[in-house]
């Protein structure tokens, strides 16, 4: 039964509705586990002892009648004491430097903006950091107010993460912090408060409801069109998330660009539809239907006629145009201007949020509490001159080395597994070639055109290596977290950095490999008739071929597959799980007044976010980028599709966190760490994969070459080029293992020939099937391609990065101005705090006389005084 209250229990506030519940601990009391009890007396008696307030909510009050809420307040001495060790910035002064930027045609802007108080929630100030022996100094109107909930819940927890829970008698150094005690089940969860219902304001005139703000002017996807109120974020939810949706919110604005240019290629390459001469000779049934094709596989698979390829030529075409070279390039440099822009709005970031000289903060003051806990030995700190805990070095490469060792390990299984699916493509190509060989039967009448063996064997491949993908990837996120943790590292930072470096050359494996296979490897060592390649050597699993119109076609369908099965899965996982399960533990406090359905409760019945949860959300995004950047030239409207995901993927991770999630802790982050080296080593990579793709994926340049070179005609087209780039194979060499067991009823004695895509030479020639001529300069054209692209992109690329400053100038300008106004007013604050206590003095302290003083300069007061 829950006892009715007198006071409303949707409050973020102590039951005296004066002190502010920073933080919250659950947990529902075993009366048979006498050491969780023990555990958690000591526990919180131990914070009482360091300041903090606690107020436990007994069972009988809780919606399910057995878990236990211990309310924490961190009172005014308490703060002040940690935010001077965590050098926390605090405003002294508002900011008087005039803003003098003004974006031209503003008003086009208006639709998309929101109200002012959303989007800028306090003034800007001059920032120093907290020393609570000069509090006066610092902009302090109300105490309990002065430090946002944000900083309050960031502080209350680095207390929460090193309190331990021994006796002092005990001296168990290991039995320290929360995280522990919620891993052995001693606390159910941790967490601080959503300051209101996110559809509705709180009724306490005390609570900022900024949840409810950032529901209606962010979380809604109808918002989907407006700006995003990126300070408010900051406020709410810290710096690191609120850099991460800015980073997401950038990198989506860029997206437009390179999917309008996509877009165009896309729309040239359906325009330019009936110039395709190639297309047309291969439909043609005086040529293609003519011309009769080598088997594709031994035995099963028998002799074909080239215009069944027909449609997918014409598809080919759509993706492998003249326009695919400049996307290439345009790619190239866009990625570039990307990730420079991003550097600029970075620092701008840096400067408006006081990130300018995290870095080092985040270095000395933010050990983790692991690496306190399982770091026994000690050293002397050449700087602090104190002595901190270090991990031994042969300690320290055992655990790197084993590792390593796992990484690579798991490595090797994704490409265990991309070997198996190559295998299944092999081996079902012959079925599905037999089953579609005569185009007669009656149930694939209406398929038949469209759907050719290739393609079958291309579409179920890549489905079964998306679940493939899926299910690699439950399992490595767990060892990945694993090993990462075994190798105890020193800071969050560099915790977040090895795991992030771990995962992505995981998933860059697991996502990409499938993609690189049909890209670099499908029909380029396929050998040709009468002395084919296989696969494991003397097996009977043939090589694959590509079809007559290239492989491109292909890539395109696995990277649609893979792209957007990842994209789609990665929405409902993120949306619609954390929903389902909030849903079904909340179902029975739902008919509860709001009165009595307590504001710990609400939260307690939510997902928590996790320290990993932004990981995964930039996971997700980097992968992405990779396919829109590295493939981009066989698919030029997967930019397009990145943007209109992301479009639905900024309002889906707002709305997940402002209503499925519990509260994160706030936490700080000047950059999105990591994650910017790997950007630009796959911006690097994405040139050269490009490149590649143009000229051995695409018949780009063979027919660049043909209708130069090797044309029979005066007419600068490409009529000829199907007869001209498949070589003759006389069928009376093929081996009895090769050749197929039937005919198709069109084959007769007259047919003593078949083509297959090679450049060699014929069977009548003395250097028969070898390669020709032709052969060596189609090669030598791509070669040269690619060295020709590759540096002019290159060229290009580190150009504008030189060219553009990695730091807006006014930005500079700002930072070195406001650190010269900081370091002026401490001045005067010190000189007026020295003339006070001068003036309060009747004896002479200093050697010159009072007559002086006014006659000389501050500096010189202070420096004499001193």
């Amino acid at each position: 039964m829950i006892d009715k209250q007198k006071y409303s229990k949707d409050s973020v506030f102590f039951r005296d509705g004066v002190r502010r519940i920073d933080f919250v601990l659950s947990y529902i009391d075993d009366k048979d586990d006498q050491r969780k009890q023990e555990r958690r007396r000591v526990y919180e008696s131990n914070l009482q002892k360091v300041g903090l307030e606690l107020e436990t909510e007994d069972k009988t009050e809780s919606e399910d009648g057995k878990t236990y809420f211990v309310k924490i307040h961190a009172p005014w001495e308490v703060l002040a004491t940690y935010a001077d060790v965590l050098k926390i910035k605090v405003p002294f002064k508002v900011n008087d430097i005039p803003d003098n930027s003004e974006i031209p045609m503003n008003w086009l802007s208006t639709p998309f903006r929101l109200p002012e108080h959303i989007m800028n929630p306090e003034p800007d100030y001059f920032t120093a950091p907290f020393n609570k022996s000069k509090s006066d100094f610092f902009l302090i109107e109300d105490k309990e107010t002065f430090f946002p909930p944000s900083t309050r819940n960031r502080i209350v927890y680095y207390i929460l993460a090193r309190c331990p829970y021994f006796k002092d008698e005990c001296g168990d150094r290991d039995k320290k912090g929360i995280k522990r005690l919620l891993n052995n089940g001693t606390y159910t969860a941790a967490f601080p408060l959503h300051d209101s219902r996110y559809w509705t304001k709180s009724k306490d005139p005390n609570c900022e409801s900024e949840r409810f703000n950032l529901y209606k002017y962010w979380a809604k996807f109808f918002c989907f069109f407006k700006e995003q109120p990126l300070n408010l974020v900051r406020k709410y939810y810290g710096e690191k998330i609120g850099i991460y949706f800015a980073w997401l919110g950038f990198y989506t604005e860029m997206l437009f660009f390179a999917a309008v240019v996509g877009t165009i290629c896309f729309v040239y390459g359906f325009l330019t539809y009936d110039d395709n001469e190639w297309s047309k000779e291969i439909c043609s049934e005086e040529i293609g239907g003519n011309i009769v094709m080598c088997p594709l596989c031994d035995q099963k698979c028998t002799y074909w006629r080239l215009n069944i390829t027909c449609n997918s030529s014409w598809q080919s075409h759509l993706f492998d145009n003249v326009a695919t070279v400049f996307f290439a390039i345009f790619m190239g440099i866009w990625v570039t201007l990307f990730l420079e822009f991003w550097k600029r709005r970075q620092a701008r970031l840096e400067y408006e949020w006081d990130l300018v000289d995290f870095e080092e903060e985040q270095q000395q003051l933010q050990l983790r509490p692991e690496y306190e806990t399982k770091c026994t030995n000690r050293k002397l700190n050449r700087i602090t001159q104190e002595m901190e805990p270090y991990l031994p070095i042969t300690s320290k490469c055992a655990r790197i080395c084993l590792s390593g060792a796992t990484v690579l390990l798991w490595i090797s299984l994704i490409i265990a597994c991309i070997i198996g699916v190559i295998a299944y493509r092999l081996a079902v190509y012959a079925s599905f070639a037999s089953i579609m060989k005569n185009n007669t039967a009656t149930n694939l009448d209406v398929v038949a055109p469209y759907v050719t063996p290739q393609l079958a064997t291309s579409v179920t491949a890549s489905c079964i290596n998306f679940v493939i993908i899926m299910i690699l990837n439950l399992l490595y996120e767990r060892v990945a977290i694993k090993i990462t943790d075994m190798e105890i590292p020193k800071t969050h930072l560099e915790y977040e950095n090895k795991l992030t470096v771990k995962m992505f050359l995981f998933q860059f494996v697991n996502y990409y490999s499938s993609c690189f296979y049909v890209a670099f490897f499908k029909g380029k060592f396929v050998g040709y008739p009468g002395n084919y390649t296989y696969m494991f050597g003397s097996s009977k699993l043939r090589n694959e071929e590509c079809e007559p119109g290239g492989c491109l076609i292909e890539l395109t369908t696995q990277l649609v597959i893979v792209m957007t099965g990842k994209q789609v899965w990665g929405n409902i996982q993120e949306a619609l799980v954390p929903w389902l399960m909030n849903w079904w533990g909340s179902r029975k406090a739902r008919s509860h007044p709001e009165s009595l359905y307590s504001r710990w409760e609400q939260d307690y019945d939510l997902q928590g976010f996790g320290q990993l949860g932004l990981f995964y959300e930039y996971l997700e995004m980097v992968i992405q980028f990779g396919f829109i950047t590295l493939f981009v030239a066989s698919f030029p409207l997967a930019p397009l599709l990145a943007l209109i995901n992301n479009i639905i993927e900024v309002r889906v991770d707002a709305w997940k966190l402002t209503t499925q999630f519990r509260r994160p802790v706030a936490a700080k982050a000047h950059s999105i760490g990591a994650w910017e080296e790997i950007l630009g080593g796959m911006a690097v990579l994405s040139v050269v994969t490009n490149a590649f793709i143009v000229a051995f994926t695409s018949d780009m340049i063979p027919r660049l070459v043909y209708m130069y070179a090797y044309r029979t005609h005066d007419e600068l087209n490409m009529k000829g080029y199907i007869n001209n780039s498949l070589s003759v194979f006389n069928i009376s060499q093929f081996t009895l293992e090769e050749r197929p067991e039937e005919y198709p009823s069109w084959f007769n004695s007259s047919i003593t020939t078949c083509r297959y895509r090679d450049y060699r030479y014929p069977p009548d020639d003395k250097k028969r099937y070898e390669h020709n001529m032709q052969f060596w300069h189609i090669l030598a054209a791509k070669l040269a391609f690619i060295i020709i692209m590759e540096h002019v992109v290159f060229m290009v690329k580190f150009f504008v990065a030189w060219m553009i400053p990695d730091v807006p100038s006014d930005v500079r300008a700002r930072v070195k101005r406001e650190r010269y106004l900081v370091q002026e007013y401490l001045h005067n604050y010190e000189v007026e705090k020295l003339k006070i206590q001068l003036s309060q003095n009747s004896n002479n302290e200093c050697t010159c006389t009072p007559m002086i003083y006014p006659s000389l300069s501050k500096h010189e007061v202070l420096s004499e005084c001193l």
